[in-house]
């Protein structure tokens, strides 16, 4: 077989280079619309050392840890993957973010500006790219493998491109699959015209479907009858107006001859009657069947009871998501759901597991919620998963879904690889230090560095900066003050970390207060790991952002939880578009409230979030507990830019 080589494809000893091949425990960060009944039969379940049942996923993070981490637990359980990877070299992460209006101002518009992808994104976009078309191949040769071990022996995969790299890709899934498994090459018009000044207007894209073996699932799609063919086909009305046609009872091979009545009659020579003579009795008898002249049979074809026209490989029926579609979620990659549905319903069942790994703004995992399949849908974007959570809530009756990521383990595979495992703590830590531009310290064992007359403390790669943390901070602190040239000239402490628990950012800050310190709360970003972006000095520390909530409990046992104040740190926003911020509510783009917090994950009970019909936010929210008691309650926060920040509080139940 001719063979499509690129640089990278095989090693300097003439092997070739294999996917990553890591498996790493996906960890659930927010359970979404699961009821407390379910919830206390899922913690029952788990207690008991038995399996829960099924969650759809949306997973947040790097497909090149994920799609491997999948197979522990999926390989040869996918029914179908749909992936829509990035096209071409102009293809980027930026996304709009919008700035609602506030009510109280005069403007009656918002504001929208081009967020440009973060620097994980970038890595994703150099690690795709960055050797060209070299790097691309490999990177697209590398997923194709594993996505075919994903696949079931009955499953199919569609591989949505344009032209630019298609006829490369086809190649490599030539190569993966098999030529004989390659089943279509369908060409997807998406628009009916487009101006180009030097060429033939570009109006299509190419969708590459392949199985996996031969017993692959497909089940037979139908467009309506074109107008031309309904008045050509469908010419003659029944008594009650139905139109139809009339269609030959003979098939292709010989066959017996049938009674029509008291008349029998052999059909045409080398072909046979297609119905049995109980069918043809019941025809008779309903009317359906028809004599013509020369006194042929023939059944009325009814067409409200056609299909329609089968689907061939030129679909020019489905219009791209246009700016006045209700589907619009302002995602410049986002395909429409007519799109999807048809895919899915043509190589899929009900309840057959559907994978994307190339979210986007959640059509695929939409639609399959819609079709009752399981799904599993995954992006590195952050604001691509918060596009579409606020979709999937937008499907009435979701099931419950969760949402997850790699954390701490990704980045514990990232620090046995960046470190010798000799001193690999302290290593890191003055890694983390050097790009903070502060000075490591070595005397002590909770104050690791100095930065601009400020104490340094650098969390783990492996668990969150807890309260319990902070306390061993402010007495380390304390001992450390006066204790020569590198104890404290101030009382600032800046903890950086890559995970806090969710009391801390205000709980800490007050104790902190008590203790006579000024502490400020730094997340590690997740482009440390990226050694490109370390050389490029490309490496920025925001700090987190700071809510408010007030609460309030009636004699009725119901809790009322109230947004007060919402800080974040602008480091993203544009200056101009700072502007546009007359109320911190505006930063605000959804918000969910777990009312009883059990240490397992934060459980959405109550949501609400702006959409592009309803752009207004409501900023408090009410429960009714059944019982007194204490119970710990959970606000999580995104911003506009798709930031999370939560907030842990204490309600007490009369």
């Amino acid at each position: 077989m001719t063979e499509l080589i690129w640089q990278g494809k095989y090693d300097e000893n003439g092997k070739r280079t294999a996917p990553l091949r890591v498996s790493l425990p996906f960890q659930t960060v927010e359970t979404i619309n699961e009821s407390s009944i379910e919830r206390q039969r899922m913690l029952d379940l788990f207690s008991a050392g038995r399996d829960s049942d099924w969650r759809n996923r949306l997973v947040w993070g790097d497909k090149k840890y994920i799609l491997p981490s999948l197979l522990d637990e999926f390989a040869g359980k996918v029914n179908l993957i749909y992936i829509d990877p990035p096209f071409n070299v102009g293809a980027d992460f930026s996304f709009t973010a919008t700035i609602a209006d506030h009510p109280d101002t005069d403007e009656d518009e918002s504001t929208e500006f081009l967020k440009q992808p973060s620097l994980i994104e970038q890595k994703a976009y150099r690690d795709t790219w960055g050797r060209g078309l070299d790097s691309y191949l490999q990177w697209f040769y590398e997923t194709a493998i594993i996505l075919r071990e994903l696949l079931s022996e009955n499953g199919s995969i569609y591989v949505h491109l344009d032209w630019h790299v298609v006829h490369y890709a086809k190649t490599i899934m030539d190569e993966v699959f098999g030529i004989e498994n390659a089943l279509n090459q369908i060409t997807w018009k998406r628009i009916y015209s487009h101006s180009d000044a030097n060429r033939f207007g570009i109006v299509d894209d190419t969708i590459l479907f392949y199985s996996k073996t031969e017993n692959y699932t497909f089940n037979k799609q139908y467009r309506p009858h074109a107008e031309s063919y309904i008045k050509s086909h469908y010419g003659q009305f029944d008594e009650t107006g139905r139109q139809y046609r009339l269609v030959t009872l003979s098939a292709a091979g010989p066959g017996p001859s049938r009674k029509f009545g008291k008349q029998e009659i052999a059909p045409p020579p080398g072909r046979h009657w297609a119905w049995s003579q109980e069918k043809i009795n019941e025809g008779l008898a309903s009317g359906k069947i028809v004599f013509t002249s020369t006194g042929q049979p023939n059944t009325k074809q009814y067409l409200d009871e056609s299909e329609g026209t089968v689907i061939q490989t030129i679909w020019d029926d489905i219009q791209r998501v246009n700016p006045v579609s209700e589907e619009l979620l302002n995602y410049p990659t986002q395909k429409p759901e007519a799109l999807l549905e048809r895919i899915i319903k043509a190589s899929s069942n009900e309840n057959d597991l559907v994978l994307d790994c190339f979210c986007g703004s959640g059509t695929t995992a939409a639609t399959a919620e819609k079709l009752n399949r399981r799904w599993i849908t995954c992006d590195l974007g952050r604001f691509a998963v918060h596009t579409a959570r606020k979709r999937l809530l937008g499907i009435e009756g979701i099931k419950p879904f969760v949402v997850q990521n790699l954390g701490k383990y990704e980045r514990q595979a990232w620090l046995e690889t960046q470190f010798t495992q000799k001193e690999a703590h302290q290593k890191y830590r003055e890694f983390i230090l050097d790009l903070y531009h502060a000075r490591p310290l070595n005397q002590h064992t909770w104050l690791h560095g100095i930065k601009g007359g400020r104490m340094v403390h650098v969390g783990s790669v492996d668990a969150p900066v807890t309260a319990g943390d902070l306390a061993n901070i402010a007495a380390e602190f304390k001992k450390a003050v006066g204790t020569g040239k590198d104890a404290p000239k101030s009382n600032g402490v800046d903890v950086l970390g890559w995970d806090f628990a969710f009391e801390l950012n205000e709980v800490a800050k007050q104790q902190a207060a008590q203790a006579n310190l000024d502490v400020r709360f730094y997340r590690v970003p997740r482009d440390v790991m990226d050694k490109r972006a370390v050389e490029q000095g490309d490496i920025h520390f925001f700090e987190l952002a700071a809510l408010k909530v007030e609460t309030k409990v009636s004699k009725k046992k119901e809790a009322t939880l109230a947004l007060s104040d919402f800080v974040i740190p602008p480091d993203d926003v544009p200056q101009d578009v700072q502007k546009a911020i007359k109320h911190w509510s505006q930063w605000v783009d959804y918000w969910a409230v777990d009312w009883d917090y059990k240490g397992d994950t934060f459980h959405n009970q109550w949501q609400t979030y702006r959409t592009r019909k309803n752009p207004d936010l409501q900023k408090s929210a009410s429960h009714v507990y059944e019982a007194a008691g204490e119970y710990t309650v959970v606000v999580k926060v995104i911003d506009i830019l798709g930031n999370d920040t939560t907030k842990t509080l204490k309600v007490k139940v009369a």
